[in-house]
Order: C-alpha cells, then sequence, then structure tokens
C-alpha cells in the first residue's frame, strides 16, 4: 500500500551525483499497481534521469490527472512538489503554476483517457503554447481503474479483453503535438529502457513543451491476443527512431533494439508486438518529414519510436508573453503594484 513508507535506511555503497543524493533518494512511495505494469518501468525512468542529471528534488513540481498512470508522480520524486489535478486539467494547474514560477522544472504525468479524451482540449493548448514542460503521457489504449473499456487511443478494430472489436478511429496524440507545434515530440516503449532515460533527459533539458508518448501495456486488461497495445504487439510492431479479482504476477517484458532495427517481442499470451527504432540518420529537426514518416511507418503496421521531432531553439509562453524574468511569486508590492504613474502610462500605450 502507498501509506507504507519505504526504509529510509541508505545501503552505503550507493553511489551519490553531483548534487549529493543516491538514486534511492529520487523514489517515493510503495507502488500498487499490478505487478508487470509498464506504468512502472516509466516511473524507474524518470528516477534514473534525474538522478543522473544532478537535478534536486525539491527543484521539480510534478502534475497529473486522473487514472494509473496519473497515481505513478507518487511513486517517484518523494521528496519534490506535487499536485494531483481533476480528471483532465493538469495542463492549465501545470500552466498556471509555470506562469507564477517559472525556476522549477514542470513534469507532467498523464494517461492516454486523462489527455485524449476528458483533457484532449486541455492537451491541445499546452501544446500550441509551447508551455515550458516535459508532459508524458502513459499510454495503454484501455481505462485500467474502470476495467478495460477502449481508451481514445485505442487504435480501431482492436479487441477487448472481452473480445469486443473497437469501432472508433484513434486520437494520434503524436501526431496532433507535432501539428499543434510543440517543439520537442517523441514515442517510447515502456520495455525500453535504455531509450526512455535519454529522451526524459533530452526533454528535460528542453527549453519549451516537450512531449513524450510512451506505449506502456496494461498487463490486465489490455495484453491479450487481438490487442494492439500489449506487449507482444508493440515488440512486433515497434520500429525505434532514436466481484474479487486475483490479477497473477507477471515478470516484466524489456527488449534491446538497435538503431533502425525492427524487433519482434512475444508476451505473456504468447501474441507479438513490433518495433521499430529510428534509424541513426533520421533527420528530427523536419516537422513535416517528421510527420510523414510516421503515417508512412503507421501505414505498415508499425510504431515509430525514438525523438520525432525538436526544434532546436523553441521559445517558451514566457517567451511569447514577455513575462518577468523573476518568478512572480518573488515579486514584492511595489513590484506588482508601482502606481498611478506607471498606470497611466501603460493604458496610454494601448491608445
Amino acid at each position: 500500500m502507498t501509506y507504507i513508507a519505504k526504509p529510509r535506511l541508505h545501503h552505503p555503497s550507493l553511489g551519490k551525483n553531483k548534487v549529493g543524493y543516491t538514486r534511492r533518494d529520487y523514489e517515493g512511495k510503495v507502488s500498487t499497481l499490478c505487478a508487470g505494469c509498464g506504468h512502472d518501468s516509466i516511473s524507474a525512468a524518470i528516477i534514473q534521469a534525474c538522478w543522473e542529471m544532478d537535478i534536486e528534488p525539491h527543484r521539480v513540481a510534478k502534475l497529473s490527472g486522473i487514472g494509473c498512470s496519473s497515481k505513478t508522480p507518487d511513486y517517484f520524486l518523494g521528496a519534490s512538489h506535487g499536485f494531483n489535478t481533476v480528471h483532465g486539467r493538469m495542463p492549465s494547474v501545470l500552466t498556471g503554476a509555470n506562469l507564477a514560477n517559472r525556476d522549477l522544472l514542470y513534469l507532467g504525468v498523464s494517461g492516454d483517457g486523462d489527455s485524449a479524451s476528458i483533457g484532449l482540449g486541455q492537451f491541445a493548448h499546452a501544446m500550441r503554447r509551447n508551455v515550458n514542460m516535459v508532459y508524458i503521457v502513459e499510454n495503454n489504449g484501455v481505462y485500467g481503474l474502470t476495467k478495460g473499456q477502449f481508451s481514445a487511443t485505442a487504435d480501431k478494430g482492436s479487441q477487448s479483453k472481452k473480445g469486443v472489436v473497437n469501432a472508433d478511429s484513434p486520437v494520434d496524440l503524436v501526431g496532433l503535438a507535432m501539428q499543434l507545434g510543440a517543439s520537442f515530440v517523441a514515442r517510447s516503449f515502456s520495455g525500453d529502457k535504455e531509450q526512455m532515460v535519454p529522451l526524459i533527459k533530452a526533454a528535460m533539458g528542453h527549453g519549451g513543451a516537450a512531449f513524450i508518448d510512451i506505449i506502456s501495456p496494461c498487463v490486465t486488461f489490455n495484453n491479450h491476443a487481438g490487442s494492439t497495445r500489449s506487449y507482444d504487439w508493440v515488440r512486433e510492431h515497434n520500429e525505434a527512431v532514436s466481484g474479487i479479482d486475483f490479477i497473477s504476477p507477471r515478470d516484466e517484458i524489456t527488449a534491446t533494439i538497435a538503431p533502425g532495427a525492427v524487433v519482434d517481442v512475444e508476451q505473456h499470451d504468447g501474441t507479438v508486438l513490433r518495433l521499430r527504432k529510428l534509424h541513426t540518420d533520421y533527420d528530427p529537426t523536419d516537422r513535416v518529414a517528421a510527420m510523414s514518416y510516421m503515417h508512412a511507418r503507421a501505414a505498415e503496421g508499425e510504431l515509430v519510436t525514438g525523438l520525432l521531432y525538436v526544434e532546436d531553439e523553441a521559445g517558451d509562453l514566457h517567451t511569447a508573453q514577455n513575462t518577468s524574468s523573476r518568478p512572480l511569486n518573488s515579486l514584492g508590492r511595489t513590484d506588482l503594484c508601482p502606481g498611478t504613474a506607471a498606470l497611466d502610462q501603460l493604458n496610454a500605450s494601448f491608445r
């Protein structure tokens, strides 16, 4: 249970980073997700990335919405700032916090239901405004908390655990992010830690809206034959560029994929997921070419993973709005209320 605290004891052999923290200092509470859930692998990758980047935990603000994915911020960076918003509203709350204090590193964690359904409008505006944040969607194509209904990202024609066929077209969050103006767009697979950690580190170092769609199979409700979000299906199709229920425990499925290679990954139920990693000569700076490449590979039944697009010199929301270089929460009364003369001068500038 999450209320059970982890032991505070640190093994003397744990190495410290440049700011004096061990990897253990970046952990959170004990996860209550299903054994083998890909979301826990994402949490581990975030922990590893923050430790390797020498990020002080108190300099991070992590926000989430509602869903299995939005529970995960409780499992990493226990010493950082945190806010669990209502369903689908994480981006607007994060935007407000970012405008008030631009000095923090903002990490938004969401799911395919939280961002592609009730929060789709919130997602769109965070991307088009280029809010300086790392936006991670833990995408499993299913509503795990409510027993396995299709989410908005589930592929048309895929089957649920009960055998129902999805008749709706999917929402492609990666394509939307690129179209809406996100300056960093990537996709990864929860079973590929070697790819996830560098992508998360790059996103944290980016100066604008950095979106990462991470395919994270649900081992309970969406890891069966007919699902296009199962471990086996993703491994088979991955093209990487850069009542009371008893849930039996499963071993985590991992995969090592060379650049440009396609790997078939067998899942617990015997189905296969195909993953392809981006080639080393792939150019992520051409937005139009990146979108065309994704569509071309999707037509071949492949999920492209890696850094899909990046704008090197992207300005964020603060640049566009010409906000104060000092965080608003550090401004005093004289800064915020400069007097009648300043107000008259401001009004005159609009005439």
